[in-house]
């Protein structure tokens, strides 16, 4: 058999593509394999490295590859794309993987731990909870309208006013439609105790993380902000600078230019959107009541905030949260205000 020096594998839910290079890049071998004889067959192989694009249940392999003595490389499928010639077939997807690799040029995404992985699926059951509870909100709003009661928006008052309207034997809703609703409302009130646990359950494993309690030093960072990210950016060694990491969360102007001429746009909107998220609300809080304070990060904002506005200010204090994070995450450090630089 050929001398393998770089495989590429496209990930199904049975059957796997691989497609081998060898030392000068020519194809050493391609096949097929079942899920179950995968990490036989590379057990077999001396150590080379394995590249597969990051998506649903990469990080498994990747562990159980590393494991097996070979390197692992996990690549953003939206960059690999660009290598893929021919038609698409599993063969061509595993080849175009392998190549990607063998080019260097992509920054690889870091494999994520068990403990890592268990982080990021609390967050995401939290948020599935968090849009339930919003659409049965909605839901319960708009049934209530059909019968001319009119409920304001937001969870408090619909936690508020819905029991009066079920006790409000004038308001025209008929007895059929009070145990409809009923019912519904248990529902909702099930969907706020699950909520209440998950944000518990954040906030304690928040507490008992030394990285999170140094993130939840800085400004607009609380424990759900600093769980968040540090579930996101891992080690944060994946990142040169701090504004690598700004750029990778899409928190830095898009860019349209040609001919020498730059044309800058909004942000770009790259990567974990519910990450990019939760840390624009934090800044948001922190810009509402930035008039009141006379720190230099607070001047600094105010100064963004009456030349641009209050939303670019939000983003642009967001985006300088990420690299003040990476510094903290990627290097040990702790937050030090402006102030307490320049004294020390």
């Amino acid at each position: 058999m050929a001398k393998v020096t770089t495989i590429g594998i496209d990930l199904a839910k049975n059957e796997f593509a691989l497609y081998a290079l060898g030392p000068k890049g020519q194809c050493g071998w391609k096949r097929k394999v079942r899920r179950k004889q995968l990490l036989n067959q590379l057990s077999k192989l001396t150590p080379c490295t394995v590249a597969m694009e990051a998506c649903g249940g990469s990080h498994y392999w990747a562990r159980q590859i590393q494991a097996r003595g070979h390197e692992v490389v996990l690549l953003p499928p939206q960059h690999v794309k660009g290598y893929l010639r021919g038609q698409k077939n599993d063969y061509n997807d595993a080849m175009a993987i392998a190549e990607a690799c063998e080019h260097r040029r992509i920054r690889p995404v870091p494999i994520k731990s068990v403990e890592q992985q268990d982080v990021q699926m609390l967050h995401k059951l939290r948020r599935s909870v968090s849009n339930e509870r919003t659409r049965m909100s909605n839901r319960l709003r708009g049934l209530l309208a059909e019968y001319g009661v009119i409920i304001p928006k937001g969870i408090t008052a619909l936690r508020q006013e819905l029991p009066l309207a079920l006790e409000d034997a004038e308001n025209g809703l008929s007895a059929r439609a009070r145990e409809l609703l009923h019912r519904q409302y248990q529902r909702f009130l099930d969907a706020e105790e699950e909520l209440a646990w998950y944000d518990r359950e954040v906030e304690r494993l928040a507490k008992e993380d030394e990285v999170c309690q140094r993130l939840d030093e800085l400004p607009g960072v609380g424990p759900m902000v600093a769980s968040v990210l540090k579930s996101w950016m891992g080690d944060g060694h994946q990142f040169h600078r701090g504004r690598d990491a700004a750029a990778a969360l899409g928190l830095v102007p898009k860019q349209n230019s040609t001919g020498g001429k730059e044309l800058l746009l909004g942000i770009s909107k790259r990567g974990d959107p519910y990450v990019r998220a939760q840390l624009v609300h934090g800044a948001r809080a922190v810009v509402s009541r930035v008039d009141r304070k006379s720190d230099p990060l607070s001047r600094w904002v105010q100064r963004v905030k009456a030349q641009r506005g209050f939303n670019k200010a939000t983003v642009a204090l967001a985006n300088k949260l990420v690299r003040m994070a990476w510094v903290i995450i990627a290097r040990g450090e702790r937050y030090r205000p402006i102030e307490e630089r320049l004294a020390g």
